[in-house]
């Protein structure tokens, strides 16, 4: 029987395969040749945070395990990392960044409370 860190580490090799795939259409790209698949910005990593979140609240299957699963602690974090960021970048957002955290932070901490009722 397979332990946690021998699946893991099969879904991670087949993810990268399958990213590799699609950025050089179907052909192994050569090292150091590698692109991000789309631009890294500020929306895209504030999407990652929340997803992470609704896994954490089990409102989202987890990726590895495929079950939903309600680890609270883990939902918290998220819910502090994403706190924390919005006081480190207080006044160095966009106005719609700055909306899509508070409405992160407000759809995250309301189903949190959902949870813990």
């Amino acid at each position: 029987m397979e332990n946690f860190e021998e699946k893991k580490k099969k879904v991670d090799e087949a993810w990268k395969e399958a990213v590799d795939k699609e950025k050089t259409g179907g052909e192994t790209p050569s090292p150091g040749q590698e692109e991000y698949p789309q631009e890294i910005n500020f929306g895209l990593f504030l999407s990652s945070l929340m997803i992470e979140g609704l896994i954490a609240l089990g409102e989202v299957e987890n990726p590895v395990t495929k079950k939903k699963e309600i680890n609270l602690g883990q939902a918290r974090y998220v819910i502090d990392v994403i706190s924390m960021l919005q006081g480190k970048t207080k006044n160095n957002l966009t106005p719609d960044e700055k909306n899509a955290v508070e409405q992160v932070l407000y759809e995250l901490r309301m189903r949190y409370v959902g949870k813990t009722k």
